[in-house]
């Protein structure tokens, strides 16, 4: 009875593989597509180098200390949408779609290590006419951040690591989205597949309150995850990922430093707060209980208040 019916048990298998493959398609879209939705006014794109970037700079041009925000992996210049709102009255607020994410698309040369990050940064403030900034990051940005400290110590006026990566750690919980891009078979099939509640649980899983994160946010994380090439870029990103090389370096950084952190963070446990605080001579440590590993975009109001005390803005 079992041999007869196990050809019908995996002609089933294949049946609904192939049929939750169908409900899941998604091919990449066009760039021009997306950016009808989600460039805005706001933004505008330039060549650097040969790689076209979005960007988004707001506030006042005489400002001398720009502030240049760096979104994190799988995330967009969109995730500072909070924090820009509220600092660009009186300061100039420079955010970007980093190479493999949001409208900038891949990388052209394919390189998506942490000292291109850094050094992509570096290159855009030289582009702009930037002499000396402040920057701030996220996960990813976070490192590119520091790192960007440590190579142009003279140019960083002062750092805000949010969240960041730059130490060996061991997550309590990964996004699906991440693990399947780590692994071949499922990232070779996420390049035409990408159900959209797996973002939606990718998303909610990076927050300290999942029921913060709404049906728009889900649309824009799920729809620039659909940019022609991003889905590729961030299986190679994770493939060049060295997760810790370089931290020694942390320890050189001179700039006034604000390291803020969710206590609820499940991806980059708060102990890293804890090691960037004591490797960092001066710096400040705030960790926000019941926020998650984006708490810049979680609660953009209680996440901006030590920030703007750091930068010596009013309340």
């Amino acid at each position: 009875m079992l041999r007869r019916s196990l050809p019908l048990l995996l002609a089933a298998l294949v049946l609904l593989t192939a049929l939750a493959v169908a409900a899941s398609w998604q091919p990449d879209r066009p760039a021009a597509a997306l950016e009808a939705r989600w460039a805005g006014a706001a933004s505008t794109f330039f060549v650097l180098k040969g790689q076209r970037i979005h960007l988004r700079d707001e506030g006042p041009r005489e400002d001398p200390l720009p502030l240049l925000l760096i979104h994190g992996t799988s995330a967009s210049l969109h995730t500072w949408d909070g924090w820009a709102a509220a600092l660009r009255g009186s300061r100039r607020v420079i955010r970007f779609d980093l190479p493999g994410f949001g409208l900038t698309g891949p990388n052209i040369a394919g390189d998506y290590s942490d000292a291109s990050y850094a050094q992509f940064v570096i290159d855009l403030a030289d582009a702009m006419g930037l002499q000396r900034f402040v920057v701030g990051g996220n996960s990813l940005g976070g490192e590119a951040a520091w790192r960007t400290a440590v190579l142009a110590p003279q140019r960083v006026a002062q750092l805000i690591l949010v969240d960041a990566a730059g130490y060996p750690f061991t997550p309590e919980s990964v996004p699906l989205g991440f693990r399947l891009a780590r692994s071949p078979a499922a990232a070779w099939l996420s390049q035409w597949t990408l159900p959209r509640a797996l973002v939606a649980s990718s998303v909610r899983n990076v927050y300290g309150d999942p029921s913060k994160v709404s049906a728009e946010l889900v649309d824009r994380y799920f729809e620039l995850t659909l940019r022609e090439g991003n889905r590729r870029a961030l299986a190679q990103r994770l493939k060049q990922l060295d997760l810790g090389a370089g931290a020694a370096r942390i320890r050189e950084i001179k700039a006034p430093t604000l390291i803020l952190w969710g206590g609820r963070d499940r991806l980059i446990p708060p102990d890293s707060a804890r090691r960037f605080a004591a490797d960092i001579a001066g710096s400040e440590w705030v960790v926000f209980d019941a926020l998650g590993h984006v708490p810049h975009e979680e609660d953009p109001v209680a996440s901006l208040a030590p920030v703007r005390r750091f930068l010596g803005l009013q309340p």
